[in-house]
């Protein structure tokens, strides 16, 4: 059995969420796990960065990734100081870093993740494994959704075909066959889960997120908005497919508002509406591209959203719906457990992506990794 650390800050951008994860030849098991917010001004800037119309410095990407840098190490150390465990005894870290843009179509296509890994190693003395993506884009992949993996390695039953959503900023689904079955894993990223949400709500009412969903179960839904956010053609298009906040984000949902007129409408029921809009973007999804399902297990931040359950529970009446914690694994810890998970999988040579998930021409050891100084041998 060996230690490894998982860190990764996802599409809500809140923080750092750091996991002790122990990896033998049992089922990984968390050891322990906390999040490290963002301070504000770091927050701000890498807000400013992903905004459409940022035309800031070049100088400011690589000053951004030297500071995520910093503040990933000090995520792993504070995890390592709570958790009572030296930084030697851990044989690796995983970093998903922050995703600034994630562009996977094309002949040119790429995923940029900053945190630099090196400052990470630096920072920790421990090994560190980063950009687990690009080698999955350049054999023609998406690069994500990675999750899908780990998801089957600790959450598949052979005689029950399960989906595991994951509701971070985006929502993605992986859709795990029972051995019966004989058929591959597959996934998707159904499109947003909660960055639509928490941005509108930090916009109006300068809250980080809508807890438990309270304000948008408050308002009513927008017809008129709704269909045309299910317009939108990416939800149209057949998997291997991966999104994020560069596509949707708070500008996208201002053109769908002022195309119809409805910049004046009330702030809460616009928030119904996104609710709404991830609820059916996922039952659609799941509806279309997992048939023969019998247990939606979920997980991610969004497992607390008790008005989105709810609707997905009712959107989905013939499929049992219960979080990932009635499963060993406590929803808010499961990604970052997926890159300890991954970063595992890279120092043992073997494959972290799924060809049948990303459309990868084949099967690869993902990610890149640095070893601090004092560790070359």
């Amino acid at each position: 059995m060996s230690l490894y650390i998982g860190l990764i800050s996802g599409t809500s951008m809140d923080g750092i969420d750091a996991a002790l994860v122990a990896i033998g030849a049992e089922r990984p098991s968390l050891h322990h796990a906390l999040t490290l917010p963002y301070p504000p001004d770091l927050h701000a800037r890498l807000e400013r960065l992903l905004d459409p119309d940022w035309q800031g410095p070049l100088a400011e990407i690589g000053h951004l990734h030297a500071a995520l840098g910093d503040h990933f190490a000090e995520a792993a150390r504070a995890l390592l100081e709570t958790a009572g465990v030296a930084a030697h005894t851990v044989r690796a870290i995983g970093s998903h870093g922050q995703t600034v843009c994630h562009a996977p179509q094309g002949s040119e296509a790429f995923s940029l993740q900053l945190a630099d890994a090196s400052r990470i190693a630096a920072g920790t003395g421990i090994t560190t494994v980063a950009d687990f993506r690009s080698m999955d884009i350049a054999l023609g992949g998406q690069g994500a959704p990675l999750v899908p993996a780990f998801h089957a390695d600790v959450f598949a039953s052979p005689d029950e075909h399960r989906v595991i959503l994951n509701l971070g900023g985006i929502a993605n689904i992986t859709d795990l066959p029972s051995a019966a079955e004989d058929a591959p894993v597959r996934g998707l990223d159904t499109g947003p889960a909660s960055t639509l949400m928490d941005g509108w709500i930090r916009r109006h009412r300068g809250e980080d997120f809508d807890a438990d969903g309270a304000w948008a179960a408050s308002g009513t839904p927008i017809p008129a908005l709704l269909q045309a956010l299910l317009a939108e053609p990416y939800l149209s298009l057949p998997p291997p497919k991966s999104t994020g906040r560069e596509h949707f984000n708070l500008a996208w949902l201002d053109r769908q508002l002022a195309g119809l007129s409805l910049e004046t409408a009330a702030p809460v029921d616009v928030q119904a509406t996104l609710l709404e809009f991830t609820a059916t973007t996922i039952a659609t999804a799941i509806s279309q591209h997992c048939w023969s399902a019998g247990r939606l297990i979920v997980c991610g931040g969004g497992a607390h959203n008790t008005a989105l359950m709810c609707r997905l529970a009712e959107r989905l009446p013939d499929l049992p719906l219960e979080d990932s914690g009635t499963h060993g694994i406590a929803p808010d810890w499961v990604e970052a457990m997926t890159f300890a998970w991954l970063a595992h999988q890279t120092l043992q040579g073997r494959p972290g992506n799924l060809p049948s998930v990303t459309g990868a021409r084949r099967p690869a050891v993902l990610g890149a990794m640095t070893t601090p100084p004092d560790l070359d041998h």
